[in-house]
């Protein structure tokens, strides 16, 4: 199985995930970003999506960056944004200030802020019947330790948040933390922590599950071993699917690309295929908010356009504290720098010790699942700073893909691959 990199960015919120280039719904023969009435969100929840969905794509363009050449990579946006958004509740300061900058939450409130997600969180969980997405959020801190009822309030209210006192140093504390994981996952995330420091005092987990039967599936008779040009250049046979059907195509001087519906056809999976003189990595360079909107408009119903890509399957772990470091939060994760006095009243004594990103995807003939978890450790300062015409689209060399919610636009899972494998 591959090395995998992971952390899914793009346009909107969401995201294993997701993922991730079909944020938008068809008018007439033509896709839009999002709907008029956006699920009728409250007031500034298209500003978030859009702030959820900048994130994601700088971060996900960080990540890609690090990455060997036959490493594949997925990270969900919407798991970070929705676990550092969690922690940025408890934010004072300076950090606060940084976590804004960040996050591109530039300009909206706490209140703001939670708000829309906790709205934008219920439209997605109901988008479609035919498409099952869990979301859920989690806060486990040591026993005795003061945690502001503010803090746990505001995190149960916006975000249906557990919070549950653990005794840290028996070691069972860490199965049950593992455990609440494996089973918000549905085992596909089987753990996210190996230990609990001594000086850890809080963790705050986001889990993102999603199970999408595509709407057109493949035939699996007609899947095939054919080549793929790997990362490193080199050839080799992979497992490739075959369909002919109608679907959202785009071409431009970059990429081409199809949207592959899932369900009712609420979510779906968007594959960015770069023209044969491009990269990946041209692409990615090109991410940006306005492009993203750009490029998300010119998708066109198609009635046959035939498509061969390969099935994959991978998991992918990383640390993002040097990533959100560079993206512009330095201070929260600098011991008696770090401001996270809203989480138990004291200016200098958290910081982040850590944000976890791990996530899955498996996409087959019939069609995807996919799960994300994030994790920001909370630790004390009182021990050692550690750090009708058939179009072809022919996948058949290193692509990216994306899986998005169509009316609000948000990014669920991004990823890159390399070199396909299903093991």
């Amino acid at each position: 199985m591959n090395t995998i990199k992971t952390i899914t960015a793009m346009t909107t919120t969401l995201t294993m995930i997701f993922l991730i280039i079909g944020a938008t719904f068809v008018s007439c023969k033509k896709s839009d970003l999002m709907s008029d009435n956006l699920f009728d969100l409250p007031e500034k929840s298209a500003q978030l999506i859009e702030a959820d969905n900048q994130f994601g794509l700088e971060m996900f363009r960080k990540v890609a960056a690090e990455a060997r050449p036959n490493d594949n990579t997925m990270v969900s946006p919407l798991s970070v944004a929705l676990a550092l958004s969690m922690t940025y509740n408890g934010a004072n300061g300076d950090t606060k200030t940084e976590m804004e900058k960040t996050l591109k939450l530039h300009g909206l409130t706490k209140e703001q802020i939670n708000n829309a997600h906790k709205a934008l969180l219920a439209a997605l969980k109901s988008a479609d019947a035919d498409v099952l997405l869990e979301i859920a959020n989690a806060i486990y801190y040591r026993q005795g330790s003061t945690v502001l009822e503010s803090f746990i309030h505001t995190n149960r209210n916006f975000y249906d948040t557990e919070v549950n006192a653990l005794d840290f140093n028996n070691p069972a504390s860490l199965d049950i933390i593992n455990g609440w994981v494996a089973n918000k996952t549905r085992d596909k995330i089987p753990t996210i922590i190996d230990r609990l420091e001594p000086d850890l005092m809080m963790i705050l987990l986001n889990a993102i599950y999603f199970n999408g039967i595509w709407k057109h599936k493949f035939d699996e008779t007609k899947t095939h071993n054919l080549p793929f040009r790997h990362g490193d250049g080199q050839w080799k046979d992979v497992e490739t699917m075959n369909q002919e059907t109608s679907l959202e195509y785009a071409r431009n001087n970059l990429f081409s690309a199809v949207h592959l519906p899932y369900g009712k056809g609420q979510f779906q999976m968007t594959v960015i295929l770069p023209d044969e003189n491009k990269t990946t990595a041209d692409v990615m360079n090109a991410f940006s908010l306005d492009n993203w909107k750009t490029w998300m408009k010119g998708f066109i119903q198609e009635e046959k356009v035939v498509v061969t890509m390969p099935r994959f399957k991978f998991s992918w772990k990383r640390d993002l504290n040097d990533i959100l470091s560079a993206m512009g939060m330095p201070k929260a994760f600098t011991p008696f720098v770090a401001d996270f006095s809203g989480i138990n009243g004291k200016k200098d004594d958290l910081y982040i010790g850590y944000v976890k990103h791990k996530t899955f995807i498996d996409v087959n003939e019939n069609g995807t699942k996919a799960a994300a978890v994030t994790a920001v450790g909370m630790f004390t300062t009182s021990m050692p700073v550690n750090p009708p015409k058939k179009i072809y689209f022919t996948v058949d060399r290193p692509f990216i893909f994306t899986i998005t919610e169509k009316t609000t636009g948000a990014i669920l899972f991004i990823g890159e691959i390399r070199s396909p494998s299903y093991k």
